[in-house]
């Protein structure tokens, strides 16, 4: 693989957006898709229980997960050079400003009848976890994650049927977070590229994929397991409902056998994440927002 780096006119801009603000509507109120409505205000992408349960899954780690990772990349902004310094101080802006968001969506979950406490519960465990490891052990995880992030959010910009049925400002709320994980999906990796500078080549290659292997169990397993829930109070955590789920992630739309490439190119020696550079799909996306909040 080709040697990368992060591109030298990349801007990172945190965009101080707003969704999903409707007082003290219920979520019924809440749910329309384009003035049509749907069905369910508790199945609010289309009145399709799989699809809500993925995004609905995703979005209640992402405010105490994305923490995590500011806590993991602000250790080290003091040992990058001041390019990186600005990046990372843009990055915990996104992060900080997609929690702000995600809590907001998260209430709405609540109000469509969902029960999260569990769920919760179970994150704020994960996140103790990894509170105690090493800093550096943090980062890696972060730099895996944040792959994750980006290469999903990619597959989610590059096809709109992710996302057909869904309300339009919950559409916006996604694309919205998809694009700044794609722009700043180098700054974990270039973070942990200072903060290993004192070792090998071999070992840095080592500690990020031994991160990344863990991570991919653990993220789906965890993913699996709050799809489930929503499942269990829903009344169809069945086996015909998880066949469902793997024609969701693998045929239709199949996001998952679309990103399986670029999610193994993270084992590569010479990996780095913008060896695909769609800044590009992010122009596009973000025409795509149009005003809101």
């Amino acid at each position: 693989m080709a040697k990368a780096a992060t591109p030298a006119d990349l801007s990172i801009t945190p965009r101080d957006l707003k969704f999903n603000r409707v007082g003290e509507q219920s979520a019924a109120r809440v749910v329309e898709n384009d003035g049509k409505g749907v069905a369910s205000a508790r199945w609010w992408h289309g009145d399709d229980p799989i699809k809500t349960a993925f995004y609905n899954a995703l979005s209640m780690t992402f405010p105490q997960g994305e923490s995590l990772f500011i806590e993991a990349v602000r250790r080290y902004r003091e040992q990058a050079d001041p390019v990186l310094q600005t990046q990372i101080s843009a990055f915990i802006k996104q992060e900080t400003l997609h929690t702000r968001e995600h809590v907001v969506f998260n209430r709405l979950v609540e109000q469509g009848g969902y029960d999260v406490k569990a769920i919760n519960a179970y994150v704020a465990n994960r996140m103790r976890v990894a509170r105690e490891r090493s800093p550096l052990a943090q980062l890696a995880v972060t730099v895996a994650l944040e792959h994750f992030t980006a290469i999903l959010a990619h597959g989610l910009l590059t096809d709109s049927k992710h996302l057909d049925g869904a309300p339009a400002e919950v559409q916006k709320l996604w694309r919205w977070h998809a694009i700044e994980e794609i722009e700043h999906k180098s700054v974990a990796f270039d973070t942990f590229v200072v903060a290993t500078k004192d070792r090998s080549a071999f070992r840095r290659w080592y500690i990020r994929c031994k991160a990344m292997a863990f991570i991919s169990y653990v993220f789906w397993r965890s993913n699996a397991r709050h799809m489930a829930d929503f499942f269990q109070q829903d009344g169809i955590n069945t086996p015909m409902t998880w066949l469902r789920v793997l024609k969701f992630h693998f045929i239709a739309p199949g996001i998952l056998s679309k990103v399986f490439l670029e999610y193994w190119k993270f084992y590569l020696p010479g990996f780095h994440p913008w060896h695909t550079d769609d800044r590009a799909l992010i122009a596009d996306a973000e025409r795509s927002l149009g005003s809101t909040g």
